[in-house]
């Protein structure tokens, strides 16, 4: 039993979710070849642009000399055509066969340049860097001198000042949730601790949530986050708003029929079923908006086996 009493609300919404960071890069090479070099380590902070690992470059740079040397001998064919033709074209003689001749030349050495192109980007491709400022958290092979293939070596480095919190808000819920709104943390690694934050992002797109259901994912930024890592599950309290000054009474004193709300309400020493209109219903308390007044006792207990009029003892 228990009196009703005036008090604040919040209005909110839970969610599930888990620790994930916004810069989160998986480095992989683009072609098969020789590991010569790592770097880095599980665990180690890198720069912005740092190397991170490079495959052998010698076939490469083989390769990308071949290129050059095609280009100059496509170059020197293309400037002797254009002498050779040099006469006809100021005497404006040019014929259709004559025009596709100088094209096709033109064709050739464009076609030379962009080799060339191809194989100095295989050379800049063949080292690996880190495309922002974080911690390699994972590493597929950490060791050089091993024939690696682009599914079988990646980097993964992730920004820790990029961590947020992915809560997964049932689309029932989603309509409430509002960018800015405050958001209350409850971190599984830290059951002690409630940490603040709020919500910075809502996905246009669904997923599906634990229970098979749709959801969409809300991005919650905190500031406190040195703590944190990756994977790290957790519960959201996404507060909407705050009630003040309002009647409220525990959860477990209501019971609903027929569409209508009620409660027992101690009449006289007796149980007596009075029907309520309530407002907003939060994780513990409902609010009350008329049908009781502060200070009226209602039973919190065994309410579905009270009968109307029942004697009711009190302490």
């Amino acid at each position: 039993m228990t009196a009703v009493s005036k008090g604040d609300m919040e209005i909110l919404t839970s969610a599930s979710g888990v620790i994930k960071a916004e810069k989160d890069a998986t480095l992989r090479f683009q072609t098969s070849g020789l590991l010569s070099w790592v770097g880095v380590q599980k665990g180690d902070a890198v720069r912005k642009g740092q190397a991170v690992a490079s495959l052998d470059k010698r076939d490469l740079q083989k390769r990308f000399q071949k290129e050059m040397n095609d280009y100059l001998n496509e170059r020197w064919d293309f400037e002797q055509t254009q002498d050779d033709y040099k006469e006809i074209k100021e005497n404006r003689l040019v014929t259709d066969s004559i025009k596709r001749i100088l094209e096709k030349n033109q064709f050739d050495l464009n076609n030379s340049v962009l080799d060339v192109e191809i194989a100095d980007l295989a050379v800049r491709f063949s080292t690996l860097t880190s495309p922002f400022e974080g911690i390699v958290v994972e590493l597929d092979q950490p060791y050089a001198g091993v024939n690696v293939a682009p599914t079988s070596a990646f980097y993964r480095i992730i920004d820790p000042k990029s961590i947020y919190f992915e809560a997964k808000v049932d689309e029932t819920d989603i309509s409430k949730v509002k960018i800015g709104d405050r958001v209350k943390l409850f971190v599984d690694a830290y059951p002690e601790e409630t940490f603040e934050g709020t919500v910075g992002k809502i996905d246009f797109s669904a997923t599906t949530s634990s229970g098979g259901g749709t959801a969409y994912n809300a991005w919650i930024y905190f500031t406190n986050a040195e703590n944190f890592r990756l994977g790290m599950n957790g519960d959201a309290e996404i507060i909407h708003s705050s009630l003040t000054d309002v009647l409220l009474v525990p959860i477990s004193a209501f019971s609903e029929k027929g569409g209508k709300t009620f409660v027992w309400k101690l009449i006289d020493g007796k149980a007596q079923q009075v029907e309520i209109e309530i407002g907003n219903i939060g994780d513990e308390y409902i609010q009350v908006v008329s049908g009781l007044s502060e200070g009226d006792q209602v039973i919190t207990s065994n309410i579905n086996l009270l009968k109307e009029g029942m004697q009711i003892k009190t302490q």
